[in-house]
């Protein structure tokens, strides 16, 4: 075999044989495949949003990396540029939609801090309303993400701004985001029972519930009322 390609060689220059090559011509080269880039990058705010509203529609265990590259019309690779799994992007989604709840520094400056701790709430609650899904995904793990930190600290600095000591603080703060996240985990879709409406209060037996039935008229109590009732007590209690 180490004497072939020689004696080819020689024989192609006296031009009995053409010319040998021992590489592919450029020809050859243009002509075969050249290896795929992969599907171009998806910007991380479409990302986001995308996956808001995966959410919102159809739930959180919908919420996965395979479903949303389905929605962005991409490959799950696109995702894992982002993101190291689901758990990181369930955290980007859920302090995606804590950005909604911002409240200015100077609106509540304008008011007490009762005042202020009322806005913080019901801004948190409003958010939890347009996006049902969110709240039970935050049960299980405290947000810790930028605009979940920078709420912490707005209401924490109103509270020492407003005399609480540190310890105070900090309990009140917690206990304010709890209430909020107990009363955002209830809220029903439009299509809740019968005792969301209130018939099942109304064909009690009087002598088995009699106290229930005198105050029959006024029940259920909507979520949105016994919130905000609930939540002046805790903050006159804080007072």
């Amino acid at each position: 075999m180490d004497t072939v390609l020689p004696l080819l060689r020689l024989l192609s220059r006296v031009g009995i044989l053409g010319r040998v090559s021992t590489s592919r011509t450029s020809a050859e080269l243009e002509q075969s495949p050249r290896r795929s880039r992969g599907r171009p990058p998806v910007p991380l705010d479409r990302i986001i949003a995308t996956a808001v509203s995966l959410l919102d529609e159809e739930g959180a265990d919908a919420l996965s990396m395979r479903n949303l590259a389905q929605r962005l019309d991409s490959g799950t690779a696109t995702l894992y540029r982002h993101f190291t799994g689901r758990a990181q992007l369930v955290a980007h989604v859920i302090d995606s939609v804590l950005a909604e709840a911002h409240v200015d520094d100077d609106a509540l400056d304008a008011v007490t801090w009762q005042q202020a701790c009322e806005v913080l709430a019901h801004s948190l609650f409003d958010v939890f309303r347009r996006h049902p899904h969110v709240a039970p995904l935050l049960v299980e793990k405290i947000p810790t993400g930028p605009n979940a930190m920078a709420q912490r600290e707005q209401t924490i600095a109103l509270l020492l701004k407003s005399g609480f000591t540190a310890p105070l603080a900090a309990q009140a703060c917690a206990t304010l985001a709890r209430y909020v996240l107990g009363f955002a985990t209830q809220l029903s879709p439009p299509d809740a029972g019968a005792a969301d409406h209130g018939e099942v209060w109304q064909t009690l037996d009087p002598q088995a519930y009699p106290a229930t039935v005198s105050v029959a008229d006024h029940l259920p109590v909507p979520l949105e009322q016994e919130f905000a009732f609930g939540l002046r007590l805790l903050i006159n209690g804080l007072s």
